[in-house]
């Protein structure tokens, strides 16, 4: 592996203007092809092979006049004070209301309060459902508009209206700002790191030119394979993220290579041949990780996993070939100012050249070796000490809330909430999350009045519904409204005991099947599917990364501790969402308007993409630490080593990961906020405590055990070479700066 890398990056080096002209050509083909591929599908939720999905595939097949999947909003109206509704004059607002309401773009039909019986018991509030011609996600401005304006019409006129449903427009799109702060962030700390502007400069060029191929390629492929617009939003935050990282790897080996006297093309070629190496199989963990996530089934998921996972790859090629390209243009300016003379200027002279090695000599480790040897001197209370933190941190897992986006956990100033909270006032609070039941029968009608009488006896069902039957008389629908909110765990448990009666409600029925389906039975069903999801997924991708690991660091004991501190640092940044999502703690500083439960998907989607990015600092670290061992240090040296080379670039590698998910915490989508945080929380305890202070500490603990490997799987498993071992037996072409000194020398002994 490392010897064909080494070949790669010497042709890259050499042969720069193609390389980077095939990558141009990359960017600009797939940017022409985004530009004129059809427009992307809409957004679409599905769960094959629960019952939720099998009712709503049921009603869009039996039911297509309803346009099971069209838009709507339910306009909830209010008299003030202690008017009531259906006063002459406040009946004439409504219909008025109604009117507007109906004349909207896009609006298939509105059922009036008073013509569907909408108004409650106290005759203060009533309600209006509308319904669309399409989807939620291909309604216009106007139709937004239109619906906007016969709402504050209805303002104006003296009532209190409020509106919720899919139709309702969310303000919370993508502003672009999260990448933006995320890039400044990576580019002062790329500067800081490097002391060059055009080392800085490189990662974040290529890292966008890679973002730039991935989510055009995204745009250009979204018709034809079913990619939303919202699919690119993981590729864009991971695929960032890791290419700025995987090209400040490389350049920063580059640079070590030339600062030990290495001719330029050689040190391109070594730096992709060892730490090209490390980006590769950090890369293949990312994949993996993102990939798995069609296991959980569920096609959102799989589509964004994959797609992530496509970024990745790019990003990788970007790092193995680009990055050596650009090194080609600018060689030397790559350097801090203070080490360019030794490359550009007059070669110095033998005095010159022993006082330089002396200052290097005398000179003290860096912060990195200090830490190390601090780490070495004391593994015990290092050890310690950093397992009961993340172990602190993560104790508000355990009380870890998941449940899906609702009106009701939206902000209290937003229309939706308000509407929420007015329906729960006037109708129950079972009002805001009906469960639909349907009945399949040969006499639909017949069957569903049967059901419905069942029903109303269930304990928790607050009211039925009249059946609604489809033309063909085979099939009916009723409406069933629990005592209890949406999110109650009582709805939750009614739920459970309706569809446990199911089979003995066809029996006495007639009906062929009955089905349950809703808010509360959808998120019963989506929880189940990530339930049933986790292990099989916890499996494929830790077995898989294990046996990647262990074929990188030809040892049992380092991918396995690998795995062990992964666990920690997702459970405390699991923790630590609970702690400011869900409790509240920090919650303005955050932006978090209505603290809640977390986003369902956000453990099984954080558990995939934090296993790939902990495996990336694990590998880039301990990569070092393995070279060295290779060529002949102890283990303890071998640490120190790796963190002499290593702790510098690992760290600021982590400061800008965390600042490219932080800036995503701006954003106003709530999910996008979330997933940004807890990524963020995650690189921070991942980089910062497992990886620079308890891996250092189990390795000082287990000496050269840690590089165990039983002999028979050692003659098993193939070597791929990654510390760079072989390259080590290469001879070593002569530094330019040698080889000038050397010219020197020669012209002053033929003049002298």
């Amino acid at each position: 592996m490392a010897t064909f890398l080494s070949k790669l990056g010497r042709f890259a080096f050499r042969r720069r203007g193609l390389v980077v002209l095939l990558w141009l050509l990359a960017l600009v083909g797939v940017g022409v092809a985004a530009s004129t591929a059809a427009a992307p599908p809409a957004d679409t939720f599905s769960m094959p092979g629960t019952e939720s999905q099998k009712a709503f595939d049921l009603l869009q097949e039996k039911f297509p006049d309803a346009r099971a999947d069209g838009a709507a909003a339910r306009v909830v109206i209010r008299a003030p004070g202690a008017e009531k509704i259906t006063s002459p004059a406040r009946k004439a607002q409504v219909d008025e209301l109604v009117k507007d309401l109906s004349r909207a773009p896009q609006v298939a039909r509105v059922a009036g309060p008073f013509e569907a019986n909408a108004v409650s018991g106290d005759g203060t509030t009533a309600y209006a459902y509308v319904t669309y011609k399409t989807r939620a996600t291909e309604l216009t401005d106007a139709a937004h508009d239109g619906l906007a304006d016969a709402l504050e019409d209805a303002r104006h006129a003296g009532l209190a209206v409020e509106a919720g449903g899919d139709a309702v427009k969310i303000e919370q799109a993508m502003s672009g700002t999260g990448e933006k702060i995320g890039i400044l962030v990576s580019a002062v700390v790329l500067l800081l790191t490097f002391g060059s502007l055009v080392a800085a400069g490189m990662p974040l060029l290529t890292a966008v030119i890679g973002v730039g191929i991935g989510v055009s390629g995204i745009a250009a492929l979204g018709s034809t394979l079913g990619l939303s617009s919202t699919t690119s939003m993981l590729a864009m935050m991971i695929g960032l993220a890791v290419g700025i990282d995987y090209a400040l790897f490389i350049v920063s080996r580059y640079r070590s290579e030339i600062t030990e006297g290495r001719e330029r093309a050689e040190a391109a070629s070594r730096a992709v041949g060892t730490a090209g190496s490390a980006v590769v199989f950090a890369g293949l963990t990312v994949i993996i990780a993102l990939a798995g996530l069609a296991v959980v089934n569920v096609p959102m998921l799989t589509k964004m996993g994959l797609t992530a996972a496509g970024t990745v790859a790019i990003a990788v090629l970007v790092a193995i070939t680009l990055v050596p390209a650009l090194l080609g243009f600018a060689p030397v300016r790559v350097l801090a100012r203070r080490d360019r003379k030794q490359h550009t200027g007059k070669p110095l002279s033998k005095r010159q050249q022993r006082k330089a090695d002396r200052r290097a000599a005398r000179g003290k480790p860096n912060l990195g070796a200090r830490w190390a040897g601090f780490v070495l001197r004391h593994p015990v209370a290092v050890l310690l000490l950093g397992v009961m933190s993340l172990g602190a941190v993560a104790v508000p897992a355990a009380s870890l809330e998941l449940g899906l986006p609702g009106e009701g956990s939206m902000a209290p100033h937003t229309t939706q909430r308000k509407a929420y909270d007015m329906l729960s006032d006037a109708f129950g609070p079972g009002f805001n999350g009906p469960l639909t039941v349907t009945v399949e029968a040969q006499d639909a009608k017949t069957a569903a009045e049967r059901v419905r009488t069942a029903l109303e006896t269930v304990r928790g069902v607050d009211a039925v519904s009249p059946a609604t039957v489809n033309a063909s008389g085979d099939t009916a629908l009723v409406t069933v409204v629990p005592a209890t909110g949406p999110t109650d765990g009582r709805t939750e448990e009614l739920v459970r005991s309706l569809r446990g009666m199911t089979g003995g409600l066809e029996t006495r029925s007639g009906a062929t099947e009955i089905l349950v389906a809703g808010q509360t039975a959808m998120f019963i069903d989506f929880s189940q599917t990530l339930d049933d999801a986790l292990l099989p997924y916890l499996a494929l991708v830790v077995g898989l990364a294990f046996l990647l690991l262990m074929l990188v660091f030809r040892s049992v004991l380092v991918p396995l501790k690998a795995a062990l501190g992964f666990l920690l640092s997702v459970s405390a940044a699991l923790g630590a969402v609970v702690a400011v999502f869900q409790w509240g703690w920090l919650a303005e500083l955050f932006g978090v308007d209505q603290p809640g439960p977390v986003m369902s998907t956000l453990p099984i989607f954080m558990i995939g993409v934090v296993f790939g990015l902990a495996m990336d600092y694990e590998v880039f670290l301990v990569s070092r630490m393995r070279e060295a061992y290779v060529h002949g240090a102890r283990p303890a040296e071998a640490v120190v080593t790796g963190f002499r080379y290593g702790g510098r670039v690992v760290s600021a590698a982590a400061i800008i990961m965390t600042s490219v998910f932080s800036g995503f915490i701006v954003e106003d989508n709530d999910f996008v906020k979330m997933i940004g945080f807890g990524l963020a929380a995650a690189v921070l305890f991942d980089a910062f405590v497992v990886r620079m202070a308890l891996v250092p500490a189990l390795f000082a603990l287990l000496g050269k055990s840690a590089w165990w490997l039983p002999k028979w799987l050692d003659r098993l498993l193939p070597n791929i070479d990654v510390e760079g071992e072989k390259l080590s037996r290469q001879p070593v072409a002569p530094s330019e700066r040698s080889m000038r000194s050397a010219r020197s020398e020669r012209e002053d002994h033929f003049v002298g």
